[in-house]
């Protein structure tokens, strides 16, 4: 058992706390910092020891490959092929940010981050604290979420807690996470880039600046596939409890889910609901959260995966969830949301 060391963003103006982070990361190991859309566990991508800890701690399948972050683009020259004109203009308008590009790597990146596959997925963060991580660490950083391989991902220091403390070395306690979502991971080594994973770096503002874009099915992603970006392949983002969502007139979807609670009820089942505040009170189980005001979609990001993991925590053995189709992070949610309900939808 490790005898795991927590530190918040002050402490990482102190000289002894920058040196061990340093040699934490430089030796194999491992730190868990705050990102701005979610909590990171990171390995010095060059290490070998450390990205085999990340896969071993968070159980996560081999073939899933890793993102590597820097804290400037410039950082990144040793490792990538950039092949399309419109590059330039999408790392101006989006780094740091929410937002990891695909690029051809070069013989310098271990295929142990990869999965195997010819690219490499690369982000510049935007979080003062991850940037400074990556400052005081000198070199580039996987940091893939800090959770137990799919579950859903941790956007509170008590999720990253819960999960490894004295399993990893290091833990940077960050608070909320901003955008509570993975980052959009973009292809851009075709002509025309390809959304792999859909995030709050939306569609139209990146056909703002690039040429039309193409969206990644599942058929890219089935079993006998290599998975080109986190959560292509495998489960995702679920809760222990069995996850449903229920699409429908507000007044239609609130009979049938209380219809159902009434069902489980019976059994000493317990039930939970995600659902917006205009329809908080109007449901027969004490298990309700509320993710936000269905107008603001920032929120809702937000508090997509302390839903499904406050649910973990009150032991519900159903869920029923809204859907969540309205704003500019409507594909964003859903992905998440299907996910983590393996597609089980309901419409009424």
């Amino acid at each position: 058992m490790i005898d795991t060391r927590i530190y918040t963003p002050k402490d990482l103006q102190r000289k002894t706390v920058q040196d061990d982070i340093r040699q934490t990361l430089l030796s194999g190991k491992n730190v868990v910092f705050p990102t701005e859309t979610v909590y990171g566990i990171g390995a010095f991508a060059l290490s070998e020891k450390g990205v085999r800890n990340i896969y071993s701690v968070k159980g996560r399948p081999s073939d899933n490959p890793l993102i590597v972050h820097v804290r400037d683009v410039s950082e990144l020259k040793p490792y990538i092929h950039i092949d399309q004109p419109y590059v330039e203009a999408l790392i101006d308008a989006f780094w740091p940010g929410p937002l990891t590009l695909v690029f051809r790597r070069k013989q310098t990146v271990p295929d142990n981050i990869t999965g195997g596959l010819e690219t490499v997925g690369t982000r510049v963060p935007s979080h003062p604290v991850a940037r400074e991580i990556l400052s005081i660490a000198g070199v580039p950083v996987c940091a893939p979420s800090a959770n137990i391989s799919g579950r859903p991902s941790s956007t509170l220091f008590e999720h990253v807690l819960e999960d490894f403390n004295h399993t990893v070395d290091i833990i940077i306690d960050g608070g909320k996470s901003d955008v509570g979502l993975e980052s959009t991971v973009l292809d851009v080594t075709k002509k025309r880039p390809v959304i792999l994973r859909p995030g709050v770096i939306t569609r139209s503002m990146i056909e703002a600046i690039t040429p039309p874009v193409t969206i990644a099915t599942e058929a890219e992603s089935e079993e006998k596939a290599i998975p080109k970006a986190p959560g292509m392949k495998y489960r995702h983002y679920a809760p222990e409890g069995r996850l449903t969502i229920v699409e429908g007139d507000a007044e239609n979807v609130i009979a049938y889910i209380n219809e159902q609670t009434r069902k489980h009820q019976e059994e000493n089942e317990r039930v939970g609901v995600i659902t917006t505040g205009e329809h908080a009170d109007a449901f027969d189980t004490p298990y309700v959260f509320n993710i936000g005001e269905s107008a603001d979609e920032a929120a809702i990001a937000s508090n997509l995966y302390i839903a499904l993991r406050t649910m973990d925590q009150l032991k519900i053995d159903h869920i029923y969830s809204f859907s969540f189709h309205k704003g500019r992070y409507k594909e964003a949610i859903m992905n998440r949301l299907y996910k983590a309900a393996n597609h089980r939808i309901i419409r009424v």
